[in-house]
């Protein structure tokens, strides 16, 4: 059988020489280790927070080259440059692979393996010499079921050491497929957020041997083709970016025509990308050669780092609590990991394999023949569109790898709450439409339950319009899948009128803008509330919360709030116990001041329990409805009539973008 060598990961640096993210490309020697706090989760072992000799910007000679002082060493056992041996290993065909290191100067060079557990050792090592050669490993990945890493470092003797080049490589069958990939981004509102990271793109120089194109839908007022920063974009991606105006379908509405135009080009893949994203390039390339190597087509995302804290981890790997059907991180992992404090080589759970349901689709790399069988995404516009698609892939034996030395940097959504505002509508219906999906329990399990308790908990909180957001949502889902792809467009105008009349729907950005805090009565001994530690503790405090509401409102908490409450603070146990309060909302930029009304109250919980007795009562019938409706929906057809693509040969279907007056809209070019 012939063989053909290909590359699949390659040493990198910063792309903009960022100093600040330089840890999770090299490191300095550990210098010492200590025991980080215990961790919330059980099943992660425990981290240990290094202190490490600093590396310099100035070691940056170029993306692909850096400098190691005389007498000091740096480890490329880091986020970006270590190999993650156990996920090649469980996936791909790949047996072996070989670490080609050119350097020079004086020194050595030292190849260290890890197991799951995360304990590592050299395996191997060789002497620099002064003028720049390559040194060869050959490196088995027969060890590494459960998880472990591959990585080299560099000890500096007399002289500076230099990494001129390395990669890792793999001999492959010949004919195995260099697959070819079609960038779908989706983009609202954001001209400059785009134009940025699509100036990364273009910037990169190894992009373009597996880049087909970039299409962006832009569903927006403020057009990305406008931005100052757009023709430098254009510039460096030339033919390959095409920007196509559609009316504003979220999220789901954007992503799918990528998929779409990604089908109609006959490419291997489509990655989708957010347009608010920083994002590495070369985590690009190696997502779609991994996915080339893949034993079944495989769905492969990329990791998610904090925009603000830019060596936290923020997202690693996802999971749907199946009894819940709610996400959280798979099992042994763990959210928000400062790689600068705990890096890859002390933190144990980092070694071990992480399996994932889905993958975000702030970068996610889909076959298009995956595509092409389970068709495009469920019209939710946003939330849950991600997650939907992952199982519904798994259900179809499509695995979703989340893969380390892939990833962005984005907004964590930790520092936003959107479950609270005219988003809790779609939080709440495609969370139901995706568990009548692929919920395997009876009923759902504990959702039902779950999303009633929900509703209490708002109520108890004032936060009537995110109830009757809810109740709304529950209410579409009644009226059967076809709702999906007939209202997304229209549907969050509609939504957003909901919440007209409702105190907690109104956000005032002056902090002057209500009166001082008074209370008739004080808390007893000044105590301030906090979250009952026990069982009995918490049903003592919801049971003085619920009859709470069947009291008379106070008339002083009409005319002044009897507290603030910063966001982090705002929760049920706190808030039932006010008659009025003002609310922080999660970005800090303004706030609602909460009204606690008996009557509303009343009736927002009985139409709660109707529905949600409803539910109960209909659920088996929900879910054969879109379980059998599901295709219709999903479908090629079904979303070229929601675009108002013209039908093929009418007029051209494409064109790239060439001017900044020029865009694409409805598959084929006009001018705007």
């Amino acid at each position: 059988m012939s063989t053909s060598t290909r590359v699949l990961q390659r040493f990198v640096m910063p792309a903009d020489g960022d100093a600040d993210i330089l840890q999770l490309y090299a490191e300095g020697e550990i210098i010492s280790v200590s025991s980080a706090p215990v961790n919330a989760r059980d099943d992660v072992p425990e981290t240990g927070i290094a202190e490490t000799a600093r590396q310099s910007g100035g070691q940056i000679v170029s993306r692909y080259s850096y400098r190691i002082p005389a007498q000091s060493r740096s480890s490329f056992g880091t986020y970006f440059n270590a190999f993650p041996a156990a996920y090649w290993r469980r996936w791909t065909i790949v047996e072996e692979v070989t670490l080609r290191v050119t350097v020079s100067g004086s020194g050595s060079v030292i190849v260290y393996k890890s197991n799951a557990r995360g304990a590592s050792h050299r395996v191997d090592s060789a002497r620099i010499a002064p003028q720049a050669a390559e040194m060869v490993f050959k490196l088995p990945l027969n060890t590494f079921g459960d998880g472990g890493w591959y990585w080299f470092d560099i000890a500096a003797d007399s002289q500076d050491a230099t990494v001129e080049a390395a990669r890792w490589e793999a001999e492959v069958p010949a004919e195995t497929r260099e697959g070819r990939v079609t960038i779908g981004v989706t983009t609202f509102n954001r001209p400059t957020d785009c134009a940025t990271m699509l100036g990364q793109l273009g910037a990169s120089d190894t992009l373009p041997g597996v880049l087909n194109e970039v299409v962006v839908a832009d569903q927006g007022d403020k057009k990305v083709v406008d931005d100052d920063r757009f023709p430098a974009a254009r510039e460096s991606l030339g033919e390959r970016l095409r920007v196509i105006d559609q009316p504003n379908l979220g999220g789901s509405g954007g992503f799918s025509r990528g998929m779409y135009e990604a089908l109609q080009d006959g490419v291997d893949y489509v990655l989708l990308l957010d347009d608010d994203v920083r994002v590495d390039p070369e985590g690009i390339v190696r997502a779609v050669t991994f996915a080339d190597l893949t034993r079944v087509p495989t769905i492969v995302g990329g990791h998610m780092f904090s925009m603000y804290e830019r060596t936290m981890l923020h997202a690693y790997a996802e999971h749907i609590q199946p009894w819940r059907f709610w996400w959280e991180a798979s099992k042994g992992t763990e959210h928000d990991h400062d790689l600068a404090k705990a890096p890859l080589r002390t933190t144990p759970w980092l070694h071990q394999r992480a399996d994932a349901d889905y993958n975000g689709w702030w970068m996610c790399l889909i076959p298009t023949s995956v595509v092409r069988r389970i068709g495009l995404s469920l019209p939710f516009f946003i939330k849950w569109d991600d997650s939907e698609y992952g199982l519904r892939a798994q259900g179809a034996g499509v695995p979703t790898v989340s893969f380390p030395g892939a990833a962005v940097w984005h907004v964590p959504w930790t520092d936003k709450d959107d479950s609270l505002d005219w988003q809790a509508y779609f939080h709440e219906r495609n969370r139901l439409v995706a568990a009548l999906i692929h919920s395997q329990y009876k009923r759902g399990g504990h959702f039902v339950a779950e999303s009633m308790q929900g509703q209490v908990k708002h109520l108890l909180s004032s936060q009537y319009s995110v109830v009757e957001l809810r109740l709304k949502a529950l209410e579409d889902v009644f009226t059967g899948p076809g709702h999906l792809q007939a209202g997304i467009a229209s549907i969050v105008p509609r939504v957003r009128a909901l919440r007209t009349g409702f105190d907690d729907a109104v956000v005032e950005t002056d902090p002057d803008a209500f009166p001082m805090v008074y209370r008739e009565k004080l808390p007893r001994k000044g105590e301030d509330l906090g979250y009952p530690k026990t069982i009995v503790g918490r049903i003592a405090m919801a049971a003085k919360g619920s009859i709470k509401q069947v009291l008379p409102v106070k008339a002083a908490s009409r005319a002044n709030p009897e507290a603030r409450v910063p966001w982090t603070e705002a929760r049920w146990w706190m808030l039932s116990q006010f008659d009025s309060a003002i609310v922080s909302n999660s970005d800090g930029s303004g706030a609602s001041w909460y009204h606690r009304d008996p009557a509303r109250f009343r009736d927002l919980l009985a139409r709660s329990i109707v529905l949600h007795k409803r539910l109960y009562q209909e659920w088996d019938a929900l879910q054969g409805s879109y379980r059998r409706q599901l295709d219709e929906v999903v479908g090629p057809q079904a979303w070229i009539r929601t675009f108002g693509i013209v039908p093929a040969g009418s007029k051209p279907r494409k064109a790239a973008v060439k001017g900044k007056k020029t865009a694409v809209k409805d598959g084929s070019r006009k001018s705007r």
